[in-house]
This record gives structure tokens, sequence and C-alpha cells, in this order.
């Protein structure tokens, strides 16, 4: 499996509150702006990611896209590229560069960003 392509280290970048644990349920997309950036935050069962809310081959929100949970993937819905929560590798065309993906970490009940 390919690294994650984290935008930022734990040692260069700064944790954000984002939201609550209660403001997002399982299984929900949500469409976030942080420090002037469009994010993706998705709620799997046990855990959160976060992406890029644009595709790289198109200036599209890939949070109004589906969610695969099994394979932690989402669709933009515009021309159907796909990319891994993961990696933020693109699976298929048209899109062929990753999107950045971000770390996630719940501290009480708060959900927080490394940006």
């Amino acid at each position: 499996m390919a690294d994650a392509n984290y935008s930022q280290d734990a040692e260069s970048g700064s944790w954000k509150t984002v939201c609550g644990v209660e403001d997002i349920r399982i299984g929900e997309v949500k469409s976030l702006m942080l420090d002037g950036k469009a994010l993706c935050l998705i709620r799997a069962q046990d855990a959160f990611y976060c992406i890029d809310d644009t595709c790289s081959h198109e200036d599209y929100p890939l949070s109004s896209g589906e969610v695969d949970f099994d394979s932690c993937e989402i669709e933009c819905y515009m021309h159907g590229s796909i990319f891994s929560l993961l990696t933020g590798e693109p699976q298929n065309l048209p899109a062929t560069k990753p999107v950045d993906v971000y770390q996630v970490s719940v501290v009480g009940e708060e959900i927080r960003v490394l940006l």
C-alpha cells in the first residue's frame, strides 16, 4: 500500500479543531473551510478521514461524491474519478494527481485535523 500523501507532519503543522464528534454521524461526509482550505471530513464506523474537498481533475467538491467505506474511497460525482481516503491517490482516470490527505485525531469529544 502506498504511503499517505499527508500535507503536513506533526512537527511542521498545527492541530485545528474542526467540529465535535457528535456533529458528524457515522457514514456522513462534511464539507469544511479551515484556514482557507476546502476540506472533506468523512466519518466511517470507527474512523475519521480528511482530504482536500477539491477533485484534482477539475474543481468539483469531493464531499458531494459517494463514499465506499469498504474500500476507503470517494468518487467525484462529476467525472467519476475515485480517490483513496488513505493515500489521496486517484484510482482511475480522468484524475491523474493525488489530493492531499490530512491526519485526524479525536481528543475527548473534539475532532482535530493537522494542517
